[in-house]
């Protein structure tokens, strides 16, 4: 979008929030780069210019606006809805993959070589993924500055910075302003958080229905590692460096993010997946705009907009989750990923009581013996076999999976149809596009709202709502009174 400069200067001049994130205005008189929201007087079209992110942005020797901290915008809704190499590289360096394993490391999870991922990522996003990846770090640095009593020393680490003169260096060049000033602006409530404790605020592009999204989230949370608690939910994650435990509380503006960790260098990669759990990069308005030309889905639309996609914290976690989930009640299924995690998880300490462990970790699964699965014989193979295959690796369901790829080595193994299939491509895998033709709920819903039942003919149907047929199930799902389709009280 950063190309058509028409269109930005009037985001720009009508401060329009929905484009935050898709790209960056810097201006040539000021030096300095904004979110086309920014509250300040628009300058003058001529002296703008405008940017893919805002890594390009520090590249070009603009820093970031004080008012409107653009580096803590949105992330762009491009990476959750492509399925290119592109999307998936920034999925990676959003995960904290370039901090830990380095370019290298990053091009060997996509399957290509360096140089191809530097030169696509410079083409369509004006930087390389070193720098993409420095922009991060400044971003979390300034989180950790602002929101602890840390050290400066300790935060420059934790933020993945090599050295504390890089830190300093960075800090100066992207804010224009030394890390001990960047402290001293801070409001004084932030300095109340405790070091390992993080109170944060995840912004997303407004409207956002949170009944569906926590709603599910409550609704199907195993004991130990999930609960819905004081109007937040919470769970417990495994993350590279250790562990940590989440608490997400949804407000009209802003989703309340309290983060415990046991170690401060996952602070990125927890927000990230945090980010990615309540798909608070989506574009409501450009989906449900897609799905209001459908006569059925319009109505529904209209009635609660914004809904999002539940997603999830852990990919090989919801597989496993998906088949303890064929054919047996929500319930059900509840009941046997908690026996699964009190017998195999791992213990994890939680300050305020109520979550005892992580979800089982793939190799601890592959090692259980089978016949302790209470479950019928062919769902105990689809299990074992699953759970082998995450352990060694043969099947990866990461950020950086390819979705048509995947999809076919998942419908390869035994016991996974169409629908287990499209549920993980949903929720794990993170396709905007996947649909569930043959579920049960969505049938009812389809006969009751007039569309086609069968599934060839509401597939058919659905062609229109394409690429959003996801959200198009979340409209769907809403129409019966389910408890995933409600905020718990």
């Amino acid at each position: 979008m950063h190309t058509d400069t028409e269109r930005c200067v009037r985001a720009v001049q009508s401060k329009d929030a929905r484009f935050d994130g898709w790209f960056f205005t810097a201006v040539l008189t000021t030096r300095i780069y904004c979110r086309p929201s920014c509250p300040v007087v628009p300058p003058k079209p001529a002296n703008m210019t405008f940017y893919p992110s805002a890594a390009a942005c520090q590249q070009a020797g603009f820093r970031a606006c004080k008012r409107c901290r653009p580096d803590t915008s949105p992330g762009s809704p491009q990476w959750n809805q492509r399925a290119d190499l592109v999307a998936r590289a920034m999925r990676l360096v959003a995960d904290g993959v370039v901090d830990r394993e380095g370019v290298p490391g990053l091009a060997s999870r996509l399957g290509y070589s360096t140089r191809q991922i530097e030169r696509q990522l410079l083409a369509e996003l004006g930087a390389g993924p070193l720098a993409l990846a420095r922009a991060q770090r400044a971003q979390t640095a300034r989180l950790l500055i602002e929101t602890t009593p840390l050290p400066m020393a300790e935060i420059a680490f934790a933020a993945g910075f090599s050295s504390i003169r890089t830190f300093n260096d960075t800090v100066r060049e992207v804010f224009a302003l030394s890390p001990t000033e960047l402290r001293t602006r801070a409001p004084r409530s932030a300095a109340r958080n405790t070091a390992g404790t993080l109170t944060l605020r995840l912004p997303f592009r407004a409207p956002l229905n949170p009944d569906n999204l926590f709603g599910h989230l409550a609704a199907t949370a195993v004991p130990g590692v999930e609960e819905w608690r004081d109007g937040a939910y919470r769970r417990t994650l495994r993350l590279p460096y250790g562990h940590g435990i989440v608490a997400l509380t949804p407000n009209p503006d802003h989703i309340a993010c309290r983060l415990t960790l046991g170690d401060l260098r996952d602070l990125t990669v927890a927000i990230s997946r945090c980010r990615r759990l309540l798909d608070l990069d989506a574009d409501p308005v450009a989906i449900d705009d897609q799905l209001r030309t459908d006569p059925v889905l319009a109505p529904l639309v209209d009635k609660a907009p914004g809904r999002r996609v539940p997603r999830t914290v852990d990919e090989a976690e919801f597989a496993v989750r998906a088949v303890l989930g064929q054919q047996v009640s929500t319930a059900a299924a509840r009941t046997h990923a908690a026996r699964l995690v009190s017998a195999h998880g791992e213990a994890v300490d939680d300050p305020e009581g109520g979550l005892t462990h992580l979800f089982p970790a793939p190799g601890a699964l592959a090692a259980l013996d089978p016949e302790t699965l209470a479950m019928p014989r062919t769902r105990r193979a689809t299990f074992t076999t699953l759970v082998a295959q995450l352990a060694d690796g043969s099947l990866n369901l990461g950020v950086e999976s390819d979705w048509t790829e995947t999809r076919a080595r998942l419908l390869a193994l035994p016991g996974f149809g169409p629908w287990t299939v499209d549920v993980i491509a949903m929720r794990a895998l993170g396709d905007p596009d996947a649909f569930l033709p043959t579920d049960l709920g969505i049938r009812k819903a389809a006969q009751e709202s007039g569309l086609p039942s069968t599934p060839a003919a509401l597939t058919a149907r659905a062609a229109a709502w394409r690429p959003w047929r996801a959200y198009a199930v979340q409209y769907l799902w809403a129409t019966d009174s389910h408890p995933i389709n409600f905020l718990p009280v």
